[in-house]
């Protein structure tokens, strides 16, 4: 099917189409477009859009910034009323009206200047009014997003020969003054169909708080390396904002998902499945580490439940899981010949709770399905992480964390993983768990670091 008959065929039966309009001034010469869905975020939101602004006025001329402005329905009328304020600054913004009626906060009047004083090509879309809320149940952020991209795909398959992309940011996200130009210089090279940008969550001045974020990405940072040891092409992080794809990929995976909440994990699920994930670490996004209660995982919810008590962070994945998996995909790069019972007794081998998470998972079926009709290695190899996807991977390293192998401590489980990739932890740390904010704190930096590795 040709890309035109490809993208009506999409706009026609998946896209997110009306009640939605987009509004922006002059949209020619757009060559990507940056998506920041928006509930309730007036405080907020104009910052990211002033660091936005930071960046070099070449890189502007050539990016639209499109907000997506939400809410459902039955959303609290406070929140309906923050909705209302944050378009109503967007609408002074892009027709250059004075914006001295909305400077009321300190944050305020520092941001919308440094906004109006820059050529920043703003766009918003209403999904917050009365008649254009978004419908329940679809979703929220995922929803959101979809908006927001489906329009962006639509004004990029008309733009130019260039790369044509869509970035994902969150409306609390900071980013640097390199952030459109060093992301667009990684795609310009044509070696990269999707990437994730590198990040590092803002640290909040309250102690506690500040020790939960840090435990939730020592452990967002430790999965990846755990999956990246067992050379799953699954390893790179799920964070809404710091997701970047050309046109052409989200259109191959018909777009981002409804989800209310992971919708990142199963869109990067999807794109994966089209291209390697490419991860950029030519720049660098900060996301708000903020309690939130919005969606039931991410970043808000997983601090919000350790600063609670709810929930403790100071564990992780056993290693030996990670050691399992690596070892199960790199038997199946073998099995191309194989029966089923054959690839079930080797996995027996590897370890009982691997061939007990096959059979639950039906493995003895789902085989013949994937080896019928393939006739080459790559095909195969393509085709069985195609089924072992990441989410049957999480599904894995779950089952086998609540049957066989139970969260270990966050210090030896770090420094076992890190061991496994020939590097070293910080000196001096403790033994045994930590339960100080400096230690984790060089830990974290330490595992930051490991990415430019």
């Amino acid at each position: 099917m040709k890309k035109a008959s490809l993208l009506n065929d999409y706009l026609n039966r998946y896209a997110a189409g009306p009640p939605w309009k987009l509004t922006a001034g002059n949209l020619e010469n757009i060559e990507q477009v940056v998506v920041i869905p928006a509930y309730a975020e007036k405080d907020l939101i104009f910052s990211t859009l002033a660091s936005i602004a930071a960046n070099h006025e070449a890189a502007l001329e050539k990016s639209l910034i499109l907000c997506v402005i939400n809410n459902k329905a039955a959303a609290a009328a406070l929140d309906k009323e923050n909705n209302a304020q944050t378009l109503a600054r967007l609408a002074a913004l892009i027709s250059k009206k004075s914006l001295s009626p909305f400077m009321d906060t300190d944050d305020l009047r520092d941001a919308l200047p440094r906004i109006a004083d820059r050529p920043l090509r703003l766009g918003y879309m209403d999904a917050s009014s009365p008649g254009l809320e978004i419908p329940h149940p679809v979703g929220g952020v995922g929803m959101a997003r979809k908006i927001g991209m489906d329009a962006a795909l639509r004004l990029l398959m008309n733009s130019g020969d260039g790369p044509r992309l869509i970035l994902s940011l969150d409306a609390d996200t900071l980013v640097r003054p390199d952030y459109l130009s060093s992301v667009r210089n990684v795609f310009t090279s044509g070696m990269a169909q999707t990437g994730t940008i590198a990040y590092e969550h803002q640290m909040p001045s309250d102690r506690i708080e500040q020790m939960a974020i840090s435990c939730y990405e020592i452990f967002l940072r430790y999965w990846v390396l755990g999956l990246q040891y067992a050379e799953s092409p699954y390893a790179f992080h799920s964070i809404g904002s710091t997701i970047v794809t050309t046109a052409d990929t989200y259109l191959a995976v018909r777009g981002m998902n409804r989800r209310e909440a992971g919708e990142d994990f199963y869109f990067l699920n999807k794109l994966a499945k089209i291209s390697p994930i490419r991860q950029i670490g030519e720049t660098v996004v900060y996301p708000s580490a903020r309690v939130s209660k919005r969606v039931p995982f991410g970043t808000g919810a997983a601090v919000g439940k350790t600063v609670s008590g709810e929930r403790q962070e100071h564990s992780l994945y056993d290693p030996r899981i990670f050691i399992i998996l690596k070892e199960w995909i790199a038997l199946m790069k073998q099995c191309f010949n194989q029966s089923a019972d054959q690839i079930m007794a080797r996995a027996r081998d590897i370890d009982p709770g691997l061939e007990s998470f096959l059979a639950a998972r039906g493995f003895l079926s789902v085989w013949p399905k994937i080896r019928s009709n393939l006739k080459d290695q790559k095909t195969y190899i393509r085709q069985f992480h195609n089924w072992f996807d990441g989410f049957e991977t999480l599904k894995m390293i779950n089952y086998l964390t609540k049957e066989y192998y139970p969260r270990i401590s966050l210090l030896p489980a770090v420094k076992k993983i890190l061991e496994r990739h020939h590097q070293g932890c910080p000196a001096d740390l403790p033994d045994g768990d930590i339960s100080d904010q400096e230690n984790l704190m060089r830990v974290l930096l330490h595992l930051r670091g490991c990415r430019k590795s």
